[in-house]
C-alpha cells in the first residue's frame, strides 16, 4: 500500500469541543498504531479530506511520524475552496498550523460551498488515488458521517482489493488503558 486515505469522525459527532479534551490523544494513538506498520512496509503518502475532527488529529501525527520517517508525505485534498471559512477562529488557527506541516494541500473545486456535488467528487477522487483507508468509525456507538466512508470502501474492496482498516471504540479504549497504566 502506498496511498492511504485516513478519515472518520468530525470532532462534533464525538462530542469533542476542546483541542484540549483527553480522548484526542488516544485517537491519535489508534491512529499512530495503525500506521506505523504500513509506514514501515512501504507506505507513502497518508490523505485526508482536512475536516475538523479525525482528519487534522490524523494530519498531526503524520506531522510526528515524519520525524521518524522522513520519507512519509502528508496531503489534505479538501473539497471544495476555504474549507474552514466557516469555522471559529481557534479552529483556522488550528486548521493554519496543520496546513504548515502538509506536503500537498489541494481542492477538488475552486469555489466555495456550493452544494454536496462538491463532497462526492472529492470523496470519488479520495478512493481512486487511494490504495486503501484507515477508518475511525464505530457503528455500535451509532451512524455517524463515516458510514458512507466505509460502504463505499467495502464495495471498493470486494470489487479491487482496496484495503479497509476499521479503528473502533474498543482500539481507542485500549490506548486510553495503556496510557493509564504507563502514567500510573
Amino acid at each position: 500500500m502506498k496511498n492511504l486515505l485516513v478519515t472518520g469522525y468530525r470532532a462534533h459527532e464525538l462530542g469533542i469541543f476542546t483541542r484540549k479534551h483527553p480522548g484526542i490523544e488516544y485517537i491519535r494513538g489508534a491512529i499512530q498504531r495503525r500506521l506505523v506498520p504500513l509506514i514501515e512496509e512501504g507506505l507513502e503518502w497518508v490523505v485526508t479530506p482536512g475536516q475538523y475532527g479525525v482528519d487534522l488529529w490524523a494530519c498531526e501525527t503524520v506531522i510526528e511520524l515524519k520525524k521518524r520517517y522522513p520519507g512519509l508525505k502528508l496531503s489534505i485534498l479538501a473539497a471544495y475552496a476555504n474549507p474552514d471559512e466557516k469555522w471559529n477562529e481557534a479552529k483556522q488557527e488550528h486548521y493554519r498550523e496543520v496546513l504548515k506541516g502538509v506536503d500537498y494541500y489541494g481542492f477538488v473545486s475552486k469555489q466555495p460551498y456550493s452544494g454536496g456535488w462538491q463532497l462526492k467528487a472529492r470523496d470519488d477522487l479520495l478512493l481512486r488515488k487511494t490504495d486503501g483507508m484507515i477508518l475511525v468509525y464505530d457503528e455500535e456507538a451509532g451512524e455517524g458521517s463515516p458510514r458512507f466512508y466505509k460502504e463505499r470502501a467495502l464495495r471498493k474492496q470486494a470489487a479491487e482489493g482496496y484495503g479497509y482498516i476499521a479503528i473502533g471504540s474498543d482500539e481507542i479504549q485500549s490506548v486510553a488503558d495503556e496510557s493509564r497504566m504507563a502514567d500510573w
